[in-house]
């Protein structure tokens, strides 16, 4: 027993700050840049048919101060018809991650699995309700597995490193 009766295995100096546990906070989100076309229109309503989506979604990162990140996802989204281009939408959304104590192993994954994922539904929401105002259906993305682009893009990389493929183990 040390402080008036608490007992050893209870940590007093716990949550002053001085403790190395892992801390993650979002600070803020916003958009950076938003962008909406509907370069066909009023013509564009009279279409028949439903458009091919082509959806690109991008990852940027920055440290932006101590123990503070930016992460950021583009999202581009362009539907186009047989008689043309019905409505481009683009979306850079971003969040303020204050990252503490994080293993330096498990920054790179957190910063390009996790705080996407964190993310993404308010930039889904936003890109939902831009094509609305727009004068079209609601678009709802599909989820997105970032945690599985991660990993499926650092095995690329390790096998570009090594020189061999995805899933080799290498032999001795």
């Amino acid at each position: 027993m040390s402080d008036a009766g608490v007992p050893d295995f209870i940590d007093t100096n716990a949550g002053n700050g001085s403790d190395g546990l892992p801390q993650v906070g979002i600070l803020a989100q916003y958009v950076k840049d938003l962008s909406f076309e509907n370069p066909n229109a009023p013509a564009v309503f009279q279409w028949q048919g439903q458009p091919q989506m082509d959806v690109q979604v991008n990852i940027g990162t920055q440290g932006v101060g101590q123990d503070v990140h930016e992460v950021v996802l583009k999202v581009e989204v362009e539907a186009k018809g047989d008689e043309g281009t019905a409505f481009r939408v683009e979306l850079l959304y971003a969040g303020l991650f204050a990252l503490r104590n994080i293993p330096e192993e498990q920054l790179q994954p957190f910063l390009l699995a996790e705080a996407p994922r964190l993310i993404f539904p308010f930039a889904r929401r936003i890109i939902s309700d831009t094509v609305i105002d727009g004068g079209f259906p609601p678009l709802l993305l599909d989820p997105i597995d970032f945690a599985g682009l991660y990993m499926q893009s650092a095995a690329q990389q390790q096998a570009g490193a090594t020189g061999g493929q995805v899933g080799d183990a290498g032999q001795a």
